[in-house]
């Protein structure tokens, strides 16, 4: 006769474990911060201006203090020379290139053959009369920010002795990455002269490095420009103290060689 097998008992299914938070090392009872999201390549990551540093003396619209053209130069000689000498130095043959906030003259250099030229500007008169221009278009940066281009289709974008009337530069910045193509430069030249009532306030009560420091925050504020690098020439003391007149009319920006500077970035990564 056949034994059935002693009877082996089946173990219990075990049961999972709850975890148990680790120990705080404080007392406070409040969960942990949850980490700031990333701006998206081209979004605007924070704020550079306050509502007071956006503000302008006069704020009537730009296009009526631009109602008559203006055809001078605002800025000296050695200040062209210096910028021309630059974009010969950063912009290559073929290139298309943006004149932000242009005006009748580009300063491009005269041998440099670019493959396309677009300017913009206030006034139409002025952008009709500058010879580098193969198209422009007239817009008021201050009302509307949205540059009415396609992505990804400029090799540079200049802006020259202007960045100083910017109310909203963050949303400027950011259309200017959104059209340039990837490795494409951005430069953007300055000097102390400025039509004092239409500057920002942040640019009026500023000094040069505080200038040069909110250019470069321009870029920084929008994600994927590279680390901008800054070009100074500044005009030589001399050999002789100036005198007293000398200084008091080059606080004025009346005598004397203006400051340059220029504050370069490029899209994503610089082309070696």
């Amino acid at each position: 006769m056949l034994r059935a097998p002693p009877h082996t008992p089946r173990p219990l299914p075990r049961r999972p474990r709850q975890l148990r938070p680790a120990p705080r090392c404080s007392n406070d009872a409040s969960p942990p911060p949850s980490p700031q999201p990333q701006a998206a390549s081209g979004g605007i990551r924070r704020l550079v201006l306050q509502p007071e540093g956006r503000a302008k003396l006069d704020p009537r619209p730009d296009r009526d203090f631009y109602a008559f053209p203006r055809l001078v130069t605002h800025v000296d000689d050695g200040f062209i020379a210096t910028l021309t000498d630059l974009y010969r130095e950063r912009l290559r043959p073929g290139w298309v290139v943006l004149d932000l906030m242009s005006s009748w003259v580009s300063h491009l250099p005269p041998e440099l053959k670019l493959g396309r030229v677009v300017g913009h500007g206030l006034h139409a008169q002025e952008l009709a009369r500058n010879p580098r221009l193969d198209r422009f278009f007239v817009k008021d940066l201050n009302t509307d920010q949205q540059l009415a281009l396609e992505g990804a289709s400029f090799d540079a974008v200049l802006c020259t002795v202007s960045v100083q009337y910017l109310q909203h530069p963050e949303k400027v910045f950011a259309e200017i990455f959104r059209v340039l193509k990837p490795g494409g430069v951005c430069i953007v030249s300055f000097s102390n002269r400025m039509f004092y009532e239409k500057a920002i306030g942040a640019w009026r009560d500023g000094t040069a490095y505080s200038r040069v420091q909110l250019v470069t925050q321009y870029f920084q504020c929008v994600e994927g420009f590279t680390q901008p690098e800054v070009v100074k020439r500044l005009p030589s003391a001399g050999g002789s103290s100036p005198s007293p007149l000398d200084a008091l009319m080059r606080l004025f920006g009346v005598a004397g060689s203006d400051p340059f500077y220029a504050v370069i970035s490029y899209r994503n990564f610089k082309p070696m």
